[in-house]
């Protein structure tokens, strides 16, 4: 059974302001955008501001690196490989076709040199070097690649290999992969400054990075292109402006510049009309509630992870937050146990909702304490 709890709990958030505001103008509906697919979405709120066929399965192309990325970033967090770890360059490596790090057949190159040439130069070599080095083989790194994938709800992707060369099961949307962006960037800060480098020199080769937006536009910091003749010309970009960071998938584009053109249109879009705000940080508290059998008569209430929203620009002040409490609660309560929601509104529209947890453990009370309250609660119902 839950308890709805109506509650302004955004601070300056007056319900009069909902009057006040109710005629503001709706926001212009997104640019077209020249491509079979794309998506733009907030990094906070989680937010779609503009898509168009965000699920339909294309090839990826070089944008497939960013999985190989992920990975590769996920070994060396758990301590299994190390940035300086040698990796010796085997044939099928040095044989790639495509882009390249114009890496040497039996010589051997460090973690570091391989991950940064894979991000910044898109070398389809870097790429299978650091497969063989982590999983022994491609095909067995590309089963690792699909796990990934599944434990961060990339629903409609499946991988055949590290590069993005061309294969009828190897597969991505557009969603997938703006859910794989997101991740880089928030469970790997320190490796994602290499996606704004322009340029990178090894064997004494200097090679630019292929997003043109980093040369166009400041507030662009990643993520990477992608090009076969299957799959067209590809962009996965994000910007930060202000407390603001979009990300944008573009796929399936006529050219180099178009991609550019095309995501630049969609950032020009969401940071003119859109704001995001966050509401409150992870583990404080938001409510309280009554607990029975317990030794405190109260549970604190907050939520796992920060909520953020992204709304038109001009309206946060007609957000309206109210919590939905699960009663009753009876001792002992674990930290972290789910008692309820919090939903925030925008007029009539749900705009989000998170669960709500105990941010403060409660024992069970007394033997005394535990008689009271269920000679209360029987006689209360």
């Amino acid at each position: 059974m839950l308890k709805i709890v109506k509650t302004i709990l955004l601070a300056g958030v007056m319900l009069t302001n909902i009057t006040a505001q109710a005629a503001i103008t709706p926001n212009p509906t997104a640019p077209n955008i020249a491509a079979k697919s794309y998506i733009l979405q907030d990094f906070a709120s989680g937010r779609v501001i503009a898509e168009n066929n965000p699920d339909e399965r294309l090839p990826p192309a070089s944008i497939t690196k960013l999985m190989t990325a992920y990975v590769v970033s996920h070994e060396l967090a758990a301590g299994n490989i190390q940035l300086d770890d040698e990796v010796l360059i085997s044939e099928k490596a040095w044989r790639m076709v495509g882009s390249r790090s114009f890496i040497e057949v039996n010589t051997k190159v460090p973690v570091e040199a391989l991950l940064r040439g894979m991000i910044i130069q898109s070398g389809n070599d870097a790429a299978v070097a650091l497969a063989e080095h982590i999983a022994g083989s491609e095909e067995t790194f590309a089963q690792m690649m699909n796990q990934y994938a599944q434990q961060l709800g990339m629903v409609d992707t499946n991988y055949r290999n590290s590069t993005g060369l061309p294969d009828p099961d190897h597969y991505t949307t557009a969603r997938d992969i703006a859910t794989l962006s997101s991740a880089i960037i928030r469970d790997y800060p320190d490796h994602y400054k290499w996606y704004a480098e322009k340029e990178y020199k090894y064997n004494d080769i200097t090679q630019h990075n292929r997003n043109k937006l980093l040369w166009r536009d400041s507030s662009v910091d990643g993520l990477k292109t992608g090009h076969t003749e299957e799959a067209g010309y590809c962009l996965v970009a994000s910007a930060a402006r202000d407390d603001m960071r979009l990300i944008s998938v573009v796929l399936g584009t006529r050219s180099d510049n178009a991609r550019a053109q095309e995501t630049q249109k969609l950032f020009n879009y969401g940071f003119r009309f859109f704001e995001t705000h966050e509401l409150y940080p992870a583990l404080t508290q938001i409510a309280d509630s009554k607990v029975w059998k317990g030794s405190e008569k109260v549970v604190q209430l907050g939520l796992a992870k920060p909520l953020s929203v992204t709304v038109p620009r001009g309206r946060y002040k007609e957000l309206v937050a109210s919590t939905n409490i699960q009663q009753p609660i009876i001792a002992p309560v674990a930290t972290g146990a789910q008692l309820g929601e919090v939903e925030i509104r925008l007029g009539d529209e749900l705009i989000t909702k998170q669960n709500l947890v105990a941010i403060t453990a409660v024992e069970q009370g007394s033997w005394w304490r535990r008689l009271i309250d269920s000679l209360l609660m029987l006689i209360w119902g």
